[in-house]
């Protein structure tokens, strides 16, 4: 009989896995003490990847500033992926400037005051930093100070994004002293509730409470970070009370935990199946079609995913609570036979789960009457290859918001016939005609539904086939209170984040 692979031995190594990580993590958080007894106890978190920048907000490490609440920016975004006050209060678009009025009674971590001198420093910086931060690809940016509270912003060409873009963690506003050396230090310069006193290189990290902040007392002293990159040690470390607050928890060590422990929370990825409608046999759009009819994404969800992911409707998934209600019917072509078609899929191991996910789509389009080949290579070898459309398919996990909180800027990427990440060769005036009004379109309702127009449009084409949207496992132990459990990952410990 054949036996499953995927269960009851996974489940005793992940056991015996979660006992030694939990004595090798043991005492690692000793320096924090018990951390129950009220709301002046320290938070004990641990994180997933180590700083890659000393924690530079020019670069992805400005997303751990975002989650520890010591950096902020002009602008957040809420759930709809608006833009709502932050160290900005207001702003006003005339053409390409976009003027913004600064919050009051708001002070750097080292006591000097929050300015427009010191927006303009920040932005300035970001703007002109090489590699510019991700959020400014494609941008260019000026900024001055035009009153003693009022910055002006103005971009090359109108852009109807502008306060989602300095919502960016990577456009933190940091105080002077953060740029007198070579690189940018956060450490004493933000404006959050928490002030980062000190890093232990790619270890731990060090916050205490700001008293000063505008916004009020937060509730936990402090919070003492370590980075633990082994998944089953995080685990163990909420297993084992080690930690109050742990990140991507791993699917296999999930069901070991206490389910009162786990949370999942949607994310703005999705694991999608592109097929390559500018050469090869899915140029013609019947065989796409059969492609897509052959995908069983519901096995791979419950396979692969152990049913720890959200069956995909569209490209959009639900951390975008407005995209399902707003989705409209593509009309696609009929399906045709493969004919014994050859193809062959890409992808990548960087991702753990995506050679799976390709091996099962290899034996589901076999049986469609495919021939299926698989290459499968790290992401630094593959992409290139993949961009140039060396492959028939590819299967991959895209972030669909990237930093602005805005789908239309990855589907123009992914789906125009000059997208720059055009994985699928797409190449169709109706889809860039709707990708191209979705961009221009003011923030807002309008633009959402031209975004879920341009969906329906590139699904219509068959040469995406969305499979699965993923979800994020964040652990908090019992006594845990008020932590973030934000979809796009830049919020985790807030002002109300406590022990109880």
């Amino acid at each position: 009989m054949f036996e499953n692979p995927r269960t009851p031995r996974r489940g005793l190594l992940s056991t015996i896995g979660l006992s030694t990580a939990a004595a090798l993590l043991s005492g690692c958080f000793a320096a924090a003490g018990p951390s129950s007894g009220g709301g002046d106890s320290r938070l004990r978190v641990a994180m997933m990847q180590p700083p890659r920048a000393g924690l530079s907000p020019l670069t992805d490490d400005a997303f751990k500033l975002s989650r520890w609440s010591t950096a902020e920016t002009l602008t957040r975004l809420d759930a709809d992926g608006d833009a709502r006050p932050a160290l900005a209060t207001s702003w006003r678009q005339s053409g390409k400037d976009w003027t913004f009025t600064l919050r009051e009674g708001v002070t750097f971590h080292d006591g000097t005051a929050f300015t427009a001198r010191s927006v303009v420093k920040s932005l300035t910086v970001a703007a002109t930093a090489s590699p510019k931060p991700r959020i400014l690809d494609g941008v260019t940016l000026t900024a001055r100070a035009t009153g003693p509270r009022t910055v002006t912003v103005t971009t090359a060409a109108a852009d109807p994004l502008v306060p989602q873009r300095l919502s960016s963690p990577q456009l933190s506003i940091l105080a002077a002293k953060a740029y007198r050396g070579r690189t940018v230090s956060p450490v004493g310069a933000g404006t959050g509730p928490f002030e980062l006193v000190e890093v232990g290189g790619t270890t731990t990290a060090t916050l205490d409470r700001y008293d000063r902040y505008w916004g009020g007392r937060a509730k936990a002293a402090g919070i003492d970070v370590r980075f633990v990159p082994d998944g089953t040690a995080r685990a163990a470390a909420l297993r084992s009370g080690e930690a109050d607050i742990v990140e991507a928890v791993p699917v296999s060590q999930a069901r070991l935990l206490d389910p009162e422990l786990i949370h999942e929370v949607p994310m703005p990825r999705t694991n999608t199946l592109y097929l390559n409608a500018g050469s090869g046999p899915f140029e013609d759009a019947r065989v796409r079609a059969a492609a897509r009819a052959a995908v069983d994404a519901e096995q791979i969800v419950s396979s692969v995913y152990e049913d720890r992911a959200d069956l995909a409707e569209g490209l959009l998934g639900p951390a975008l609570p407005w995209a399902a209600e707003l989705r409209e019917k593509p009309v696609r072509a009929a399906a045709g036979d493969p004919g014994g078609a050859e193809i062959t899929i890409g992808t990548f191991t960087d991702r753990a789960e995506l050679p799976e996910v390709a091996q099962i789509l290899q034996q589901q389009l076999q049986a469609a009457g495919f021939r299926v080949k698989l290459e499968v290579r790290e992401y630094a070898t593959i992409e290139a290859d993949a961009l140039a459309g060396k492959f028939d398919a590819f299967v991959l996990s895209r972030a669909t918001v990237l930093d602005s909180g805005d789908p239309a800027a990855y589907l123009y990427s992914d789906f125009a016939g000059e997208g720059s990440f055009n994985l699928a060769q797409l190449s169709d005036p109706g889809v860039d005609k709707a990708l191209t009004t979705a961009s221009q379109t003011p923030a807002g309702d309008a633009r959402r539904e031209a975004v879920m127009a341009a969906e329906a449009a590139v699904l219509a084409t068959d040469a995406a086939v969305p499979m699965l949207h993923e979800r994020v496992i964040q652990g908090d132990a019992a006594g845990v209170r008020g932590a973030a459990h934000d979809p796009r990952e830049r919020e985790l410990v807030t002002i109300r984040t406590h022990v109880k």
